[in-house]
């Protein structure tokens, strides 16, 4: 009964989370030209590299965007690398 709650909580945090994640990708899409797997792989190399959860990597670009501001520094210094990664291939 236990693992069912987790896992019921766990796709309400998804549920929840997952419009800014596309918003994000949109932005990444939009700004990179970059496809939405391209996308998709940035935020997640993003992610991991910064040790931020990916929702909150998502989080705050869109509030970046939104406010025309630079992302928060810690992230900034992982998006130039996955970006330049991005663009070798």
């Amino acid at each position: 009964m236990e693992r069912w709650r987790r896992e019921a909580q766990q796709l309400r945090r998804a549920m929840t989370s997952r419009p800014t994640i596309d918003m994000a990708r949109g932005i990444l899409m939009t700004t990179c030209s970059c496809s939405p797997d391209d996308a998709w792989e940035i935020l997640v190399t993003v992610s991991q590299h910064s040790n931020t959860k990916l929702h909150e990597v998502a989080e705050a670009l869109v509030a970046a965007t939104a406010r025309q501001e630079p992302l928060p520094a810690q992230l900034q210094q992982h998006l130039a690398p996955a970006l330049a990664a991005r663009r070798r291939r």
